[in-house]
């Protein structure tokens, strides 16, 4: 069976982008994300980027247990 890349919700799409440019201005490197795309960001920014989304989508989560 083949992988897909497609979401399982195609709204979440929308939502994770902004979350991503969200912590990436946050981080201070929004603006060059802007100009140059992600694709010529470092594995550490791109890092730095992804472990603050999951803090917060963890965060989100738990909030919602209480």
């Amino acid at each position: 069976m083949a992988r897909s890349n497609r979401p399982v919700n195609p709204a979440s799409e929308n939502a994770l982008d902004r979350m991503k440019f969200e912590v990436a201005s946050e981080l201070g490197i929004a603006e060059h994300v802007r100009s140059s795309g992600w694709s010529t960001m470092t594995s550490a920014d791109c890092g730095r980027v992804g472990g603050q989304m999951v803090r917060r989508m963890i965060e989100q989560y738990e909030s919602t247990l209480k």
